[in-house]
């Protein structure tokens, strides 16, 4: 029972903290599902943040109270409604792959979705453990003691995730951490295995199509007619750390390899979207760019909004600097906080800052 109890509750502890010191990334991966299933799950976007924030405090809740053996039973029953809701969904993931990383463990640990669904396995194994062999009434601590660690255990999830989201994670995870060199982070090795991909030709004679691969197709048979083609990746290659990174002028002239190439500071400014980027905030990157607009210290400010959008915005606030476009999962991936701020010196992240702490 111990080693069950034990085992299940520092996954939870795990899986809870990493998704609490990141609720925004959580809450990207929620919108990611609730996308992908439709329907009335798409209508649950807008409470994505919530739904993150409770997500981790639970798993944080849970496996706290199953390591520091608290209401062991009771807690060992709310784990196993948590596992017949996860398994089953997490199978369904595997089999349909909705999206390919399930976000399980935040972006602190990558695993594929069988992965997850063969781990929710060996959990749900070890939590019915727990209760088959917990006596109903065994007790470790006096209630009022247990109640104090419940509330301690509760507000600690919850409190971590309000840090980070209204500063920055208190872990970074992400690729473009502090004191990563980006032109490192993006090399890709001599000998590193490319994508492999599988092309399939779809062919149509006497009404019957059938499908063809690249070396059999029949390119010499006018019988049959040309459908369609498909291609797909049946193998996954090389990813450097840092990949998909872009960063577009007025001309539309990628200028991250000018960006990464100056030996100076330069600032970028992140605001995703502008249509939820923080009015405050914009006015505090307005001081900034004043402050070094006639300097050395270069500034760039990015966004994946629309030109409208740009427009729109530069009207309602005042602001007098240029922006940059760029993609804007890589945005959200440079740094939690619309806006937020990066310094580089010479291609490496010198430090982040959210734009509450400016």
């Amino acid at each position: 029972m111990h080693a069950s109890r034990f085992l299940f509750g520092l996954v939870f502890v795990f899986s809870g903290f990493v998704k609490a010191v990141d609720p925004l990334g959580m809450t990207y991966k929620l919108q990611d599902y609730f996308t992908a299933l439709g329907g009335m799950f798409y209508s649950l976007s807008d409470n994505a943040l919530i739904l993150a924030i409770a997500l981790s405090a639970i798993e944080l809740f849970i496996g706290l109270n199953l390591v520091f053996a608290i209401q062991i039973r009771r807690t060992a029953f709310f784990g196993l409604l948590f596992m017949l809701v996860m398994t089953p969904l997490t199978l369904w993931i595997a089999l349909k792959n909705p999206v390919s990383d399930c976000g399980c463990f935040g972006d602190a640990l990558k695993i594929s979705n069988w992965e997850t669904f063969s781990k929710n396995i060996v959990l749900l194994a070890l939590i019915i453990t727990v209760l088959l062999t917990t006596r109903p009434h065994q007790k470790f601590f006096i209630l009022w003691v247990e109640w104090i660690a419940m509330v301690i255990f509760l507000g600690t999830g919850i409190g971590i995730s309000a840090y980070a989201f209204n500063h920055l994670p208190q872990i970074d995870f992400l690729p473009y951490k502090k004191g990563v060199n980006i032109a490192e982070g993006m090399k890709i090795p001599e000998n590193a295995p490319a994508d492999k991909y599988e092309t399939t030709f779809i062919y149509e004679k006497n009404g019957t199509q059938k499908e063809f691969s690249l070396e059999n197709y029949p390119k010499d048979d006018s019988t049959w007619v040309f459908v369609d083609q498909k291609t797909t990746l049946v193998e996954e290659g090389f990813k450097p750390l840092i990949h998909d990174f872009t960063i577009y002028n007025e001309q539309l002239e990628d200028i991250v390899p000018e960006i990464i190439a100056y030996e100076g500071y330069t600032y970028l400014v992140v605001m995703y979207e502008l249509n939820k980027a923080s009015d405050k905030g914009a006015q505090r990157v307005q001081k900034l760019f004043e402050k070094y607009e006639n300097t050395n210290v270069r500034f760039y400010v990015l966004t994946a909004s629309a030109d409208e959008d740009i427009d729109a915005f530069v009207q309602k606030t005042d602001v007098t600097f240029p922006f940059y476009k760029s993609d804007p999962i890589t945005l959200k991936t440079i740094i939690r906080a619309n806006p937020g701020l990066v310094l580089i010196k010479n291609g490496t992240i010198m430090g982040k800052w959210h734009w509450r702490d400016f």
